[in-house]
């Protein structure tokens, strides 16, 4: 029996066999179906290795395929049906996604929000901010400060009418989930629906999920030691559940609390109990996921989904990626406050598109309403901060096999950040704009 030495990938290559990414992997499906336990993940994994060896010798190495076969195998053989089952779904999802690229199969997608598209589209052509090309030529006539006007109006018009709603039905709603995939401008769109429902005496009341998260040990990771802790089921949603459930039938809880310093979770540690005025408000990536709030009848909720919609073409008629711009703002947002490398953003934020298209934006549409949070000029404010790092990233990633996702993003922004006029001095982006978010000098308090 041969030690395997290399895998082929679906594109031919031929790269380092890691058997670790065969335990992360059924980790990964058994934390899907509530399961935490690593020892048992890694004993199969094992299993799946000496199978692998058994069959495979030099100068013949498995495919990545056979390798999934492999795991499927075992995990049946061995009674857990539940984690293969999440395997397999999970397995031939992806399959699908490469499918549907490589047929570039043009269906109408059911998780866009194809109104509020059609609106943000209207208002884009009505200001002429609907091409790179014309956006740029705006720029270039000295017509930023009336973008910028513009951009911040539509979008406080926006949280506005979501307040609007929020207070015709005061009388039933008791939780305000405002949700939307990672840099999508929750943290000030919150700020801003609070301060208005505060005129009319509502206060919102914050109930912290990232408190409960399960302990960092306990989520799967990946070769590169990177944790994925994207998913909901790094959440422990059973107790989010019933503590949302007890707090609108008055009584108190004690939430738990998380050290992000140590990767551990203390239970039982801060009282919390709703007053007449209040509602709760859970600002989270997956305020919309159902497990969350499954114990809560769907009148008591009132679901905001954030997205920045921007809809600009560039000079090949493509739609500038919503993900693409959320990218820079986490990149931006990561090294000012949170002292991560943008590079690290970058290799790491397959997970996060991962998380978001299999956990939250399928459920943008059961939103009560959406806002959209794209500035058009951001991204002229973005690039004299990000466009040499841009510059770099294709020529560092383009031979290596394990950061493909790296690779066609950074190119793919590159490209982007090189046609679009820069703005050098952003003290002209308004101080409580949703961009000073991620750019810094914000008047609001995050804290």
């Amino acid at each position: 029996m041969g030690k395997i030495e290399f895998v082929i990938k679906r594109n031919g290559a031929v790269v380092p066999f890691t058997p670790q990414r065969i335990s992360n992997a059924i980790y990964r499906a058994a934390v899907a179906v509530g399961g935490r336990d690593k020892a048992i993940a890694e004993n199969l994994a094992q299993q799946v290795v000496a199978y692998l060896e058994t069959n495979y010798t030099a100068p013949k190495y498995p495919t990545v395929e056979e390798i999934q076969d492999a795991v499927e195998k075992v995990l049946i053989e061995n009674g857990h049906s539940k984690v293969a089952k999440a395997y397999i779904l999970y397995r031939d999802e992806r399959a699908r996604m490469r499918t549907g690229r490589k047929e570039q199969t043009i269906q109408p997608s059911q998780n866009i929000p194809w109104a509020k598209i059609w609106q943000v589209l209207d208002w884009a052509s009505s200001c002429d901010v609907h091409t790179v090309e014309r956006y740029n030529q705006r720029i270039r006539n000295g017509e930023a400060h009336d973008i910028i006007r513009d951009s911040e109006i539509f979008y406080e018009e926006d949280i506005k009418i979501a307040a609007r709603m929020i207070l015709e039905r005061r009388d039933v709603v008791r939780i305000v989930l405002i949700t939307g995939p990672s840099s999508s401008g929750k943290t000030t769109t919150t700020i801003k629906l609070g301060n208005i429902l505060q005129q009319s005496n509502i206060n919102l009341v914050t109930l912290n999920v990232d408190h409960y998260f399960f302990d960092l040990e306990e989520h799967p990771k990946d070769q590169f030691g990177d944790y994925d802790y994207e998913t909901p089921q790094a959440l422990d949603l059973n107790l989010i559940s019933e503590h949302l459930v007890d707090l609108i039938a008055g009584k108190e809880v004690f939430i738990p609390f998380y050290n992000f310093k140590t990767g551990k979770r203390l239970l039982n540690h801060t009282p919390m109990k709703l007053k007449e005025n209040d509602m709760i408000l859970i600002d989270s990536l997956h305020g919309l996921f159902p497990a969350m709030t499954q114990g809560v009848e769907e009148n008591r909720k009132f679901k905001l989904f954030l997205e920045p919609l921007l809809q600009m073409k560039d000079e090949e008629g493509k739609y500038i990626r919503w993900t693409d711009i959320r990218l820079m703002r986490r990149m931006l947002r990561d090294s000012a406050f949170r002292a991560l490398d943008p590079e690290g953003t970058l290799t790491h934020w397959h997970y996060v598109r991962t998380s978001e298209l299999r956990n939250i934006i399928p459920h943008i549409n059961y939103a009560d309403y959406v806002i959209n949070s794209a500035m058009p000029y951001e991204l002229s404010i973005y690039k004299p901060k990000l466009v040499h790092l841009f510059e770099k990233w294709p020529d560092k990633f383009k031979d290596d096999p394990l950061r493909e996702d790296a690779f066609e993003r950074s190119t793919r922004i590159c490209s982007l950040l090189q046609k679009i006029e820069p703005l050098d001095d952003d003290s002209i982006v308004p101080s409580d704009s949703v961009i000073r978010e991620f750019i810094g000098g914000s008047s609001l308090d995050y804290h």
